[in-house]
């Protein structure tokens, strides 16, 4: 699987307050940006999976909710998150 626990743990640690921060704005980008990379990947060689495009569309508008509720909550911590993610607007 693309995504275990280990990977989870690692992108959480990263990018939120520590292992276990599941919660922060800025750990549930990061897992949304990874998915949606992997995602993309997938779609490059599968053009017509539909279903995978969909949930892609989708994972991506969670994305951008949770980006624009941190920019309307703290501008500095959305800030710091795109350029560490290298998202733009």
């Amino acid at each position: 699987m693309y995504l275990d626990s280990a990977k989870k743990a690692e992108i959480f640690a990263k990018y939120g307050k520590g292992a276990t921060d599941t919660g922060s704005a800025e750990s549930q980008i990061a897992l949304f940006s990874f998915r949606i990379a992997h995602l993309t990947d997938h779609l490059r060689s599968n053009h017509k999976d539909f279903a995978t495009s969909r949930s892609m569309k989708m994972l991506v508008g969670k994305r951008r909710r949770m980006l624009d509720y941190l920019a309307a909550k703290d501008i500095n911590r959305y800030r710091a998150i795109i350029k560490e993610l290298g998202l733009r607007r």
